[in-house]
């Protein structure tokens, strides 16, 4: 259940990020902005996860590696299709 609340939270704080460069420009091509910054960001958070899981849940470092991929690898994908989709790269 944790796992899904974690991934959940992931994609809540992409669309925080995409709201964010939705208002600070009205640009299309800002959301690409905005999805990859929060790339980054969610890889260090899932790796605070990860941390906490090993340290404090008792689990080991094997059993919590499947469980980051998860929940770093659903909201980073969705990051991945907002970027493709508005133009992640710029054209000359």
């Amino acid at each position: 259940m944790h796992t899904v609340i974690v991934t959940a939270a992931g994609l809540v704080l992409l669309g925080m990020f995409l709201l964010l460069a939705r208002f600070w420009a009205s640009d299309r091509g800002i959301l690409a902005v905005g999805a990859k910054a929060f790339i980054p960001v969610w890889l260090a958070l899932t790796l605070v996860n990860l941390w906490i899981g090993v340290r404090y849940a008792g689990y080991t470092l094997l059993q919590e590696l499947p469980i980051l991929v998860i929940t770093f690898g659903i909201p980073a994908v969705a990051a991945l299709l907002v970027i493709k989709r508005t133009g992640g790269r710029r054209r000359p």
